[in-house]
């Protein structure tokens, strides 16, 4: 297959922990031929939707990692699949690629996950679809409601919307302390939308990462466990990643979720679970596949390639 990845700047991979560098290697060791492009490179012209790309060759160095070959001007549609490896922010320039992949795909062309679907599933909101996994939430800019959420929960998480990697999360305990200044910052003084949770202690155990693949499970998780006094377990925040077996608890999640989620046209999702409640569902750049493969040995770029063989020869 001919395989492009939409996705950061090749220079800036951390090949030792990198899920994309981990499904380029499998790629490129079952004999696929893989390309890079960004947001950037996209151009709607004519009625297609093409990019200038250039083929990466492997080199086996864990730092000067790749070599990359003169530009091209490609359609879209002229590659077997086109891989959405860009991450967040999510904001409108990451919106508008997601359109150009809808065009895209018009004209044949094969996008994972598939652009629509990934607007469509907020990051953070998307749990509000399977409120029984979830802890109680509130999702609103008034700043009255929250402190009643606060009032009646007393320990509580207030996070934004758009965030990744853990940023702009706060704990607000049950002195209160600092819950107005916290509102007016995470809500822009009531003019942002944000989400807020009651907190779940079972954090310092992990932040649990599901995979799911293609409809099936990744039968290890990989649990972010904070540090140093941290409320994340996020491994952007510092947090420690230990890879474990799924509970029955976490199995019951994932596999009521996988099949949904991958019908919706989402070939990878990272579910996120703190103790027994679902927290994110991640469908733009989901990662932990060097982790696990490490920790376990079990080859999750491998599943992941075979899942995007099949979906391609469908």
């Amino acid at each position: 297959m001919k395989i492009a990845f939409l996705t950061d700047p090749l220079a800036q991979f951390k090949t030792y922990k990198d899920s994309t560098y981990a499904m380029m290697v499998e790629a490129v060791g079952r004999g696929h031929r893989i390309f890079a492009f960004g947001p950037a490179d996209m151009v709607l012209e004519a009625g297609e939707v093409r990019a200038a790309v250039q083929e990466i060759s492997l080199t086996g160095d864990a730092n000067a990692w790749y070599h990359l070959s003169e530009t091209q001007d490609l359609g879209l549609h002229e590659f077997d699949a086109v891989l959405q490896r860009k991450d967040p922010p999510f904001d409108m320039e990451y919106i508008y690629a997601t359109y150009l992949l809808d065009l895209a795909e018009l004209r044949g062309a094969k996008v994972f996950n598939k652009p629509s679907a990934i607007r469509d599933h907020n990051e953070k909101l998307s749990i509000a679809q399977f409120p029984e996994f979830t802890t109680p939430t509130l999702v609103t800019r008034d700043e009255q409601r929250i402190r009643s959420f606060f009032a009646k929960h007393r320990d509580i998480i207030l996070k934004p919307l758009d965030g990744m990697g853990g940023a702009g999360i706060f704990r607000i305990r049950e002195d209160g302390m600092n819950l107005g200044s916290v509102i007016e910052t995470l809500t822009n003084n009531q003019t942002r939308t944000i989400m807020v949770q009651k907190y779940i202690p079972e954090i310092v155990h992990g932040d649990k990462r599901i995979l799911l693949i293609g409809g099936a499970v990744v039968p290890f998780a990989l649990a972010r466990i904070p540090q140093n006094g941290e409320v994340r377990g996020n491994l952007a925040a510092g947090g420690i990643g230990v890879a474990q077996e799924l509970s029955n608890q976490d199995r019951e999640i994932a596999e009521s979720l996988a099949p949904q989620l991958s019908e919706r046209g989402l070939l990878l999702v990272g579910l996120d679970v703190i103790g027994t409640c679902l927290t994110e569902v991640n469908v733009t750049s989901p990662t932990c596949f060097q982790e696990i493969f490490q920790q376990t040995g079990f080859n999750v770029a491998g599943m992941f390639i075979d899942a995007l063989e099949k979906r391609v020869l469908a």
